[in-house]
């Protein structure tokens, strides 16, 4: 009798997808976390007797930008990333899932005290406990959460190359936005649910991130067995990465473009998502309860048109045309925000399913290109490079949101909170969406003049 043969995991069809969804629940129970604040900032900037934390619009930018704190100015992300091409996928990703938790019961404690109204002096201003260390653990947290995003792009590289790849990512980003609608709908109705307790929702958070780090375990014991199944096949290995491949990579023109298309265009919208349900109070006269309901669909409605967007990149080619498309987008969404007189909600809700699908035409194109850029070996620190300098984006522009707010856009104040006119920052949005055409024709004339094949479908027939 004939032994029956068995399938291989690396040749397995099922093994991949089922690693896929692993890998993209962990990231969907990460991005929770990143943005489950965005609907609570009218409640953060409530008194404290009436519930809130009495935050200025200043101190819940500072608390928003403090996700890049030490992926941009300690460099953790580019570490990060040299960790990943050094070590591997399965430490990298544990290493960053346990970096999440502890970053987030960190900042649970923060916004679960009071500490007595106690301050502490810093950089020139004076800092409330539960700001300093809630702003401490969601910069822990971010680097957790921007370190897990680079190794599952090079895991879905791993494990998707010469396949369905920009498939693959589509759904990983679409089950991330999961998370970041969930995060945006349904933690205002949880934080009413609890009495207006800010903290709860975020305990919720963290027990959920903590199923996403068993989530990757399983994965770490499905790639362990990959790894010696190719080991046994006694392929060529690839040359290892140096310390010298970063100035490779920085050489690229191709890489510049894409990663400065890459924080322009996610400047305009993950920091507008932050600001968002304050948008629908302020300018469309929605409850707080609601705010958070018209921004989700953003998210929710990549969850079919990414991977949708992506398989057709798979398929037919055409990325860099996809990211010009988006970009435009882009513009004109921003841009009619931007217009005073239009402030009925149906507008809102048109607005946000267009930028829904702006989302998912750059993301599901741009991910996707790097590996056709950038050598195998050297993709975790070129991706760190990309999310290191987009996290400048995503430090910097809440920051300056809030700072602008402040100064610029308070038309009066309602039960202690201001009321605030979002002309001033839908323009700046704006103009990120303009640069960002800018740099989608420049990446599509370099992929013209050097070949790298943007334009071309992924999966090889």
């Amino acid at each position: 009798m004939v032994a029956k043969i068995q399938k291989k995991i690396s040749e397995s069809a099922t093994a991949r997808w089922f690693v896929l969804g692993l890998v993209a629940f962990t990231m969907l129970c990460g991005y929770f976390i990143t943005d489950m604040m965005a609907p609570l900032q009218d409640l953060l900037q409530s008194p404290v007797n009436l519930g809130g934390l009495g935050w200025s619009g200043d101190e819940y930018g500072t608390f928003t930008s403090a996700y890049g704190w030490f992926n941009v100015f300690l460099l953790m992300l580019i570490f990060g990333g040299m960790i990943l091409d050094r070590m591997g996928v399965r430490f990298t990703g544990l290493m960053a899932a346990g970096i999440m938790v502890l970053g987030v019961a960190i900042k649970w404690f923060g916004v679960s005290h009071d500490f007595g109204g106690a301050t502490v002096r810093l950089f020139g201003s004076d800092w409330g406990y539960p700001l300093l260390v809630a702003s401490f653990g969601f910069a822990l947290f971010g680097v957790g959460i921007e370190i897990a995003g680079i190794t599952v792009s090079k895991i879905i590289v791993k494990w998707f190359k010469g396949k369905e790849m920009a498939l693959a990512m589509g759904l990983e980003m679409a089950c991330a936005r999961i998370g970041t609608g969930l995060a945006i709908g349904v933690t205002p109705l949880l934080c009413k649910a609890f009495g207006g307790s800010i903290s709860m929702p975020v305990l919720m958070g963290l027990l959920l991130l903590c199923i996403g780090f068993l989530s990757f375990m399983v994965f770490v014991v499905m790639d362990r067995r990959l790894d010696a199944e190719r080991a046994e096949e006694e392929t060529e290995a690839e040359e290892p990465f140096r310390f010298s491949d970063i100035f490779s990579i920085i050489r690229i023109k191709g890489f510049w473009y894409i990663a400065i298309l890459c924080v322009l265009f996610y400047s305009a919208v993950f920091p507008f998502l932050k600001y968002a349900p304050s948008l629908m109070i302020n300018k469309f006269g929605i409850s707080q309860e609601l705010s958070g309901l018209i921004p989700s669909i953003l998210p929710f409605g990549t969850i079919l048109l990414t991977p949708f967007f992506g398989n057709l990149y798979d398929r037919k080619g055409h990325g860099a045309g996809i990211m010009l498309i988006g970009a435009v987008m882009l513009v004109f969404i921003h841009a009619m925000f931007s217009i005073p007189g239009l402030d009925y909600w149906i507008i809102a809700l048109v607005l946000m399913i267009l930028l829904g699908i702006a989302f998912s035409l750059v993301p599901s194109a741009m991910w996707p290109s790097v590996p056709k850029i950038i050598p195998e070996n050297k993709l975790g620190t070129a991706y760190a490079l990309i999310f290191w300098i987009q996290n400048w984006g995503l430090m910097g522009v809440p920051y300056l949101i809030g700072k602008v707010l402040d100064k610029y856009c308070i038309t009066g104040f309602v039960d202690g909170k201001p009321a605030y006119d979002y002309t001033l920052p839908m323009l700046i949005f704006t103009c990120f969406g303009i640069l960002s055409i800018v740099f989608a024709l420049l990446l599509r004339r370099e992929d013209a003049i050097k070949h790298y094949g943007l334009q071309l479908p992924n999966i090889k027939k």
